[in-house]
């Protein structure tokens, strides 16, 4: 089953999918429409998902079934043949990003075997996660912020001031950004799209060794099956603000509400993950028009061959 699912015939049929929502969600870019960029990208994924040879479930998606019309937790998509499969995704990850023309929006999604992602509920959590070359299971949750940054730095063989943590801007990261910084660490803030910003710990490119801090969970998933494709560390815990949200974790069968997982434990078995950019950022280019053709870049990532491909598509627009 899983040679079925990770085919390398069918993965490049999911480079489509992540192609034609960010397209669709190109088309608002900078409109200030955050309802109606998510919308355009939910309904063109939906309709590339339902013309693949898959018999394939909603796992992480846009929220509850009385929420989300389209692609929500629990839908059936694809063909209904073919192999059984679990998607994650996130047809436009950056809504704001994208209404406002700011970088770092993308397309995003996962799948893997029947049965063997997370599904969490649309929560948060709080998340650490580094890139691959590390001493395994080196990041801890349990730890403050700066001595997190202080294990990876020895890890590294350089000193806190040489270490750059990449957290959401937000209000209730301010201990863990004074905590950074008065650990001699960088602190790069970004504004939205904590996918992108765990993924950027895997691409030396971007300089970032580390993220840390509390965005959602769905997004943990997605960010997750990036990360075993090219060996980082993950760990993540959910956080309930309310009593409703604890009884969301338990319809989804997760019994342990204070448990840590890794990076294993929410993938548990060999993942895709794809992502193409809607606007470019520090990943990926973002969809552009030019000489009459519609250009798009995009990742596809699979973890049984280890394999990370860059793939640049044009079309008559």
């Amino acid at each position: 089953m899983t040679s079925q699912v990770l085919d390398r015939a069918l993965v490049m049929e999911a480079v489509r999918v992540t192609e034609a929502a960010a397209i669709a969600a190109w088309a608002q870019v900078g409109r200030g429409d955050e309802k109606a960029a998510d919308q355009a990208a939910v309904d063109a994924m939906r309709t590339a998902l339902n013309q693949l040879p898959i018999r394939g479930v909603i796992v992480i998606g846009e929220g509850e079934r009385d929420e989300a019309p389209m692609l929500y937790i629990g839908e059936k998509v694809g063909q209904g043949k073919g192999p059984r499969v679990d998607i994650a995704l996130d047809p436009l990850e950056g809504t704001t990003l994208t209404a406002k023309a700011m970088a770092n929006a993308l397309a995003v999604m996962a799948w893997a075997p029947e049965g063997t992602l997370l599904n969490a509920p649309d929560t948060y959590m709080d998340k650490i996660a580094c890139g691959p070359g590390y001493p395994a299971g080196m990041l801890d949750l349990g730890r403050s912020a700066a001595d997190n940054a202080r294990v990876l730095a020895a890890a590294k063989g350089a000193p806190v001031s040489e270490i750059t943590v990449c957290v959401l801007d937000r209000p209730r990261h301010a201990e863990i950004i004074a905590s950074l910084r008065a650990a001699g660490a960088r602190v790069y803030l970004i504004t939205d799209g904590d996918v992108a910003g765990v993924m950027n710990t895997a691409d030396p490119e971007t300089g970032v060794d580390l993220y840390l801090g509390q965005g959602g969970a769905p997004e943990g998933v997605l960010a997750c099956a990036a990360l075993k494709c090219v060996g980082g560390q993950f760990q993540g815990r959910l956080v309930f603000r309310n009593a409703d949200e604890k009884a969301r974790a338990r319809a989804h069968g997760i019994t342990d509400l204070g448990k840590t997982y890794d990076l294993h434990e929410m993938v548990r078995a060999d993942a895709i993950f794809v992502a193409t950019g809607v606007t470019s950022g520090d990943l990926l280019d973002g969809v552009r028009l030019a000489d009459g053709f519609v250009h798009t870049h995009t990742l596809v990532m699979n973890s049984s061959t280890g394999t990370v491909r860059e793939v640049r598509m044009k079309r008559r627009s």
